[in-house]
């Protein structure tokens, strides 16, 4: 974790590290992982009472339980991750990422750890039946997120809204000031299933993969990080914190 006090740090590893043979006291100083996450995103993350859940945290905690780190996640607007990771205020972040150069190019991506598909969500009536419809209409997506970027390119950053959090864009779905949202398959089954008024197009937008998002100034973090993360693929419980969200017919 890169948030705790310089000198507290080389002052607790003189103290420690001799006594210490885990690689953890090597890699993350204080032990502690710190994760940016947009924990609006269902059933990724999301907000239970005081708690984030969902798929990602519990692949956070599987990874740290493994490193032996603590997990601390940090809630932020999803644009706002990389450019934290890059900075040093973050250790990396977990939050849908799909790989894209951009992004590759601010931080080191861990191998893809779910597979998702991007959806349109629309109003129950609208005129919108498939992709080539959104020609001219107003679209809402999540500011920085790959249906964000893929959008602008498709049907021009005019006619797209680009929003910090999706609630916000469902909310101007259902008061018809956009027309249409681009957003992944599971988030937007959650929503349509708790809006009557919402439906998703049969026609799917995009496929995506998502990794995990870890700084570029820890090589051996990430390193450690990605171990884990095949660990997890190969031994099936990744698969089962998917399951556990995810109803698949």
């Amino acid at each position: 974790s890169s948030n705790t006090n310089e000198e507290e740090i080389s002052a607790l590893s003189g103290v420690e590290s001799n006594d210490m043979n885990q690689a953890s006291s090597k890699t993350l100083d204080d032990g502690v992982l710190d994760l940016g996450i947009s924990a609006d995103f269902p059933p990724y993350e999301y907000h239970e009472d005081e708690k984030i859940v969902g798929i990602d945290p519990e692949i956070a905690e599987a990874i740290g339980e493994k490193l032996g780190y603590e997990i601390a996640l940090h809630d932020m607007d999803f644009s706002a991750i990389i450019a934290s990771i890059e900075s040093g205020k973050l250790d990396g972040g977990i939050s849908g990422f799909t790989v894209t150069e951009e992004r590759a190019q601010q931080v080191n991506f861990t191998d893809t750890y779910a597979n998702s598909v991007q959806e349109v969500l629309v109003k129950k009536g609208s005129v919108i039946k498939q992709i080539e419809d959104l020609e001219g209409k107003k679209i809402g997506t999540q500011l920085g997120s790959t249906g964000d970027l893929l959008a602008g390119d498709d049907f021009g950053s005019e006619n797209v809204q680009s929003f910090a959090k999706f609630p916000d864009a469902v909310l101007s779905l259902q008061n018809g000031k956009i027309d249409a949202i681009i957003i992944d398959q599971q988030a937007a089954e959650k929503f349509a299933d708790a809006n009557d008024d919402l439906e998703i197009l049969e026609t799917k937008y995009a496929d995506e993969e998502y990794a995990m998002a870890i700084t570029k100034d820890n090589e051996e973090l990430f390193k450690e990080v990605n171990d884990v993360i095949k660990d997890l693929k190969e031994s099936g419980e990744i698969q089962d914190i998917i399951d556990k969200y995810i109803k698949t017919e």
